[in-house]
């Protein structure tokens, strides 16, 4: 997640509290701490990004759940937020980047710890290429020059696949850019697409609900194949993917000011108001579409609500305030992946550690990992010139991957809550008050949380051939998720093999954590 400094605050000096603190983990500072409350706030907003993930996935919610997908919505929120509920807690205790790798190591063991890092950083760059590719259902609508290789426009089309790509990947060499170039203008970009991004979602919530052409009755049915539940399930993919991301603000704590108060209160915040905001989204979108049984809003998904409902001149510039979000969510996830990167090289259990572990004493940025995180998600946006049920595949993969991370963590914490509790790195917060904490509601909570996960996590792996293979004769999409996660624990083991036993904090040896 991008950094946003406040103009003309200097960098604190290395004695700040804030520095002694990174200090007791055995960290220096080296990232320049110039995050207040409202940027670890956008943190983790502009992670989730709801224009950016809400435009790119409505289409596939409705075509399997039809308008009742819209219910999946607030069951995947009420899930998320449990889990969320447990990483404030470890974010109040462990304000460190790389926080899944951190406090999954710090709560199991460090050969655990770094595969939930391993498997978390490969996420998030299938995620960086993910949202890239969501450029594809907006450009294209918003002027037809954008369709660079002709045809169809549609992302499940070849040639809307290909252009999706290429859309993509100029997108990418941007993003890499500013993202090595300074921190004030990685700031600054950061700023203005957030409150861009929450002024426009407003917007289009409030004009598509004055242009409803039906009651909230109509989110009670379901137009999907294999009977309600199933299409169910597979419209909570589109909530699923939505709803990730929100840890950013704990990933981004040696850049954040008070990180022990701040970033608890700005996760959970940051996922409440993207839950509430794109849940509204999804509901009038599906009000205000001129039809439900046109095939439409199957194939075209909000873009063609915006456009047919607000007409072209009002539904074309909220359409460009989505493409300034997708920009903004695609820089910013890259950012967040590259302090995962970071975070795991410093402790030199990467290959290539030295390299990736540098930061550059004048912006306080890690070009290392940016650059690394950049390619990969070249790499991975190159799929989608192979076929367009690449789209879809990379989507869920990448969804998949994060909440067996997130399980990795919640896992750990429950087990060490039912051994005698979370371990203690601190009796209060930057402010003298108690950590936050969930208190006696921390083992029902923690236990809903992994349960929730792992299901979930279950549900976007399952090999469904309706789903990632409608016109057969590409198995390996189906079975993708699958294929992709078995390749990156294999290529992890493998990685591991090269640098040998883990190492901690400056190179010193991780301690199996013990029993309070």
């Amino acid at each position: 997640m991008s950094v946003t400094t406040d103009p003309g605050t200097p960098s604190p000096p290395p004695t700040a509290p804030d520095d002694r603190s990174l200090a007791d983990f055995g960290y220096r500072q080296e990232l320049h701490r110039r995050m207040g409350r409202y940027a670890s706030f956008a943190a983790g907003f502009s992670f989730i990004s709801v224009l950016t993930t809400v435009f790119q996935f409505f289409a596939f919610g409705y075509s399997f759940g039809g308008p009742a997908f819209f219910w999946t919505w607030p069951a995947v929120l009420a899930g998320q937020l449990l889990v969320a509920a447990c990483f404030a807690e470890l974010a109040a205790r462990y304000p460190i980047s790389g926080a899944v790798y951190q406090w999954s190591s710090r709560l199991s063991t460090p050969a655990f710890g770094w595969f939930a890092g391993w498997i978390m950083v490969v996420g998030q760059v299938v995620v960086v290429a993910a949202a890239a590719l969501a450029l594809q259902v907006v450009l294209p609508a918003l002027w037809t020059g954008f369709q660079l290789t002709g045809g169809d426009p549609a992302p499940t089309t070849a040639t809307g696949a290909a252009n999706a790509a290429l859309l993509a990947l100029v997108l990418l060499a941007l993003t890499t850019v500013v993202n090595v170039l300074d921190n004030r203008v990685l700031s600054a970009v950061n700023r203005i697409g957030v409150t861009a991004e929450i002024i426009g979602a407003a917007l289009i919530v409030v004009l598509l609900l004055t242009h409803a052409e039906r009651g909230g009755g109509a989110t009670l049915h379901t137009g999907g194949a294999g009977g309600a539940a199933g299409a169910l399930l597979v419209g909570s993919l589109t909530a699923a993917y939505v709803l990730i991301g929100f840890d950013s603000a704990g990933e981004m704590s040696e850049e954040t000011r008070g990180p022990r108060r701040t970033a608890p209160r700005t996760i959970l915040g940051a996922l409440l108001a993207a839950g509430v905001l794109g849940g509204l989204l999804v509901l009038a979108g599906v009000l205000a579409a001129p039809s439900l049984t046109d095939g439409r809003l199957a194939t075209e998904g909000l873009s063609y609500v915006l456009t047919s409902s607000l007409g072209d001149g009002v539904g074309k510039a909220l359409l460009a305030d989505v493409a300034l979000a997708i920009a903004v969510a695609t820089l910013a996830i890259q950012t967040s992946g590259s302090r995962m990167l970071f975070s795991m090289a410093r402790d030199g259990v990467l290959p290539f550690s030295s390299r990736l572990a540098r930061v550059s004493p004048r912006t306080g940025m890690p070009v290392g990992p940016t650059v690394t995180v950049g390619a990969g998600a070249v790499a991975v946006v190159l799929l989608n010139l192979a076929s367009p049920a690449a789209f879809l595949a990379i989507g869920t993969t990448c969804v998949a991957m994060l909440y067996l991370a997130y399980a990795m963590v919640t896992g750990p914490q429950l087990w060490r809550r039912l051994r005698g509790g979370l371990p203690a790195t601190a009796a209060h917060d930057e402010a003298g008050r108690p950590l936050f904490s969930l208190g006696r509601w921390g083992v029902p909570v923690n236990a809903l949380a992994l349960a929730y996960g792992l299901a979930m996590t279950v549900n976007l792996s399952w090999p469904r051939a309706a789903v990632y293979d409608p016109e057969g004769g590409h198995w390996y999409f189906q079975w993708f998720t699958l294929l992709f996660l078995g390749a990156t624990v294999v290529l992890g083991a493998a990685c591991r093999a090269v640098r040998g036993r883990s190492r901690g904090p400056l190179g010193r040896p991780v301690p199996t954590p013990r029993s309070p």
